[in-house]
């Protein structure tokens, strides 16, 4: 590949021009191409190190004619290879008011960079000033990707999402609490080690909060990037959660994580932060595309300001060509090689800007993304709103995005509260939220729906809290949002009173509930299943730390949840009720599904104002004769007393009703094991608040001629 032209001598051979394709650092026989894009530098140097605090060993200089293709610098290294630690120096104009904000001093992160090694020091660089040292500077690590890893066999699972319940988490967090009990807590194989308890679970698929290599290390004021949503890299997995601090290390060891989850039949979501990065704006550190090209890698005013659309000083130009042509390179990346199963797009309405910040009709990238055929099995997630004020949950462009449904989060957390006018919306979310994504020809899973993510108050804090308490984070609690539809019932945080913390054991699996039978994708959030606590912090990105891990102690304490969880969820895996089976649209599930709506009377939904009470009957679509079959009946009652609800009556072909559901029971009669008790028809009590799901098994219909079978020897329940 070498021709010599080049003066500079790296070990036994001489560098040669290399070429503009592959970008990054690609592993050749004999040596390492390096590609990288800048239209606008005047020169740039290739930087080798054979240690991360050490000077460097090698500084080679590209030249323009021989090492330069349009807007690409491109070198050949001959006698290197895969662990090589690099870094760029680019020079060039310092006009800040134009979009440029070039500084040789800096040593740059390659953007395709496939490992980083963070600088040496205790803290993370947070100035324009830093990362200016050679010893303090991130680096990248040469990655060959024929890298041999054993797979046994292991592909993406290719899950439908109407069989899909997903469990965001964060991989730190996980197990770094000293009650995890795992050999190498806060790491990709402590999760391996956590695979059985998600499994028995029965959750399909795992949301990982950032894995792309971010900068962990407190910064001046003490902070840390805990959730990790600041990245260096958009290929490089997080050294952070690997057992050593090795870029190749970690790369394998998530490649386990993959192929043990994906064993268990659990699917791999990453959530992708492609819509800003680490760098901040302007008063932010350069550490790799801010000095590669600042004008083309973000979204820039015309004053060259950062426009912000993100909430954290910068915005990804995302429909530039180049920038649109790394994320998909990046995507391909975690399919190819790392064997995902799909992506969650964090902001992901800032992808749909044109350079100047406005809401495009059709994204170039987005479409680009949706089209790409290495991407054509994986699960795409939307959140479909940005920090700028775009809000496009059911308008989303494409079409086979499914979208994080923050009207359900907000409808059901305020309905379950007792807040007034919510029964309408209530009933929309449970099938759907049609007025949000009727209109489109898209399967019933189209809304993610969830009460609680790592973004606010966990399901815990929710019904113990009234107001966020953020004062650990530092900003004298103005982080955060102040709508969190949430209640104390009585008292603010913890408490000894067995009353309150009985009414809100009880909301906890209300709010559960309502989540897991709805209609569509349902997502729980790491602990709410034990009642996990952040303490009232509603905004704990920087809480690497007790206030954000899981405490696995809370397993024993909150069993009965867990149990509770673990229940719903397989009872949603065995209902027809809201899974067509077919490939139909929403709109023509609800079309031919028997869905009937009531209030306390049957047939008879109070939509008003001030009603706090709904049921909902569905018959099965794979009608009254087929296994599976039958009927379900809810009733949800968010209203300060008990209400006595009118039950449908039950046809020739039905069971009678049982009782499955009731969460104003004490455990194990909240979830009945197995059919559960009867029901006898005419009323129920629904107590304040609860939700209860009563079940009607299909039968075939008798001949006329045969005699009826006995009653079953269970004694109908008597109304409480």
């Amino acid at each position: 590949m070498s021709d010599g032209r080049s003066a500079f001598r790296v070990g036994a051979g001489f560098v040669g021009p290399g070429r503009p394709d592959p970008l990054g650092a690609t592993v050749f026989d004999g040596g390492v191409n390096f590609s990288v894009y800048s239209r606008s530098a005047t020169g740039v140097d290739l930087v080798l190190f054979d240690a991360p605090e050490a000077p460097p060993v090698e500084v080679i200089p590209l030249d323009p004619e021989a090492n330069r293709t349009f807007h690409y610098w491109h070198i050949f290294v001959p006698g290197i290879g895969e662990g090589q630690a690099y870094a760029f120096h680019v020079d060039g104009p310092w006009r800040p008011e134009a979009g440029l904000r070039f500084d040789r001093r800096r040593y740059l992160l390659d953007p395709y960079g496939k490992g980083v090694i963070l600088g040496v020091g205790s803290e993370r660089p947070t100035v324009p000033g830093d990362a200016g040292e050679p010893g303090t500077a991130h680096k990248s690590v040469v990655v060959d990707r024929r890298r041999p890893f054993d797979w046994e066999g292991d592909r993406p699972l290719n899950r439908p999402f109407s069989e899909t319940v997903i469990y965001e988490m964060h991989v730190g967090g996980f197990t770094r609490h000293p009650s995890s009990g795992v050999a190498q807590p806060g790491t990709w194989a402590g999760l391996v080690e956590k695979i059985p308890y998600l499994r028995d679970l029965g959750v399909t698929a795992v949301e990982l909060l950032p894995v792309f290599q971010f900068d962990d290390r407190p910064g001046a004021d003490g902070r840390s990037d805990y959730w990790g949503y600041a990245p260096l890299s958009f290929f490089a997995p997080h050294t952070g959660y690997a057992s050593r601090r090795d870029p190749l290390a970690s790369l394998d060891e998530f490649r386990e994580m993959v192929k043990q989850l994906h064993r268990a039949g659990i699917e791999v979501i990453l959530d992708v932060v492609v819509n800003h990065t680490g760098e901040g704006n302007d008063r932010g550190p350069t550490l790799w595309l801010r000095g590669f090209e600042d004008r083309d890698y973000y979204l820039l005013d015309e004053r060259g300001d950062y426009r912000n659309f993100s909430g954290t000083g910068n915005t990804l130009n995302a429909n530039h060509s180049v920038v649109r042509r790394l994320i998909q390179d990046s995507l391909t990346w975690w399919v190819e090689a790392m064997h995902v199963d799909g992506f969650r797009f964090d902001l992901a309405s800032v992808l749909s800007r044109d350079e100047a910040g406005r809401p495009m009709e059709n994204p170039p990238v987005l479409w680009a993304i949706e089209s790409n055929p290495v991407l054509a099995g994986t699960k795409l997630i939307a959140e479909a709103w940005d920090a700028g004020g775009l809000y496009q949950v059911g308008s989303f462009i494409g079409d086979r995005w499914q979208e994080w449904n923050g009207r359900f989060r907000d409808d059901v957390r305020a309905f379950v509260k007792s807040d007034r006018g919510m029964v309408p919306q209530l009933a929309s979310r449970l099938l759907g939220s049609p007025d949000l994504f009727g209109h489109e020809a898209r399967e019933p899973e189209q809304s993610v729906n969830f009460v609680t993510c790592h973004d606010g108050f966990t399901v815990n804090d929710l019904v113990s809290y009234d107001h966020k308490h953020n004062l650990a984070n530092g900003e004298e609690n103005r982080d955060g949002t102040d709508n969190n539809l949430s209640s104390n019932h009585g008292v603010e945080g913890p408490t000894d009173d067995p009353a309150i913390e009985a009414l809100r054991n009880r909301q906890v699996k209300n709010l559960l509930a309502v989540t897991v039978l709805a209609m569509g994708t349902p997502m729980l959030l790491m602990g709410d299943e034990i009642r996990r606590t952040q303490r009232g912090n509603n905004n704990a990105y920087c809480q690497d730390n007790e206030v954000s891990w899981m405490d696995w102690r809370l397993l024993e304490r909150h069993g009965d949840v867990h149990r509770f969880v673990r229940g719903m969820i397989e009872l949603r895996r065995r209902l027809p009720f809201f899974r067509a089976g077919r490939d139909w649209s929403l709109a023509e599930l609800l079309a031919h599904a028997d869905i009937r709506l009531h209030g306390v009377r049957l047939d008879r939904p109070d939509l008003s104002d001030k009603s706090r009470s709904l049921a909902l009957t569905v018959r099965s679509l794979d009608g009254p004769t087929a296994k599976g079959g039958g009927r379900l009946h809810a009733m949800l009652n968010a209203f300060w007393e008990p209400l006595e609800f009118e039950l449908p009556p039950l046809g020739e072909g039905d069971e009678p009703w049982r009782r499955k559901v009731d969460t104003a029971l004490p455990s194990p009669d909240d979830l009945a094991d197995g059919p559960g008790p009867h029901v006898e028809e005419g009323t129920y009590r629904v107590e304040a608040p609860s939700v209860v799901v009563l079940l009607s098994a299909a039968r075939p219909v008798e001949p006329r001629a045969t005699t009826a079978s006995s009653p079953g020897t269970t004694e109908p329940e008597r109304r409480r």
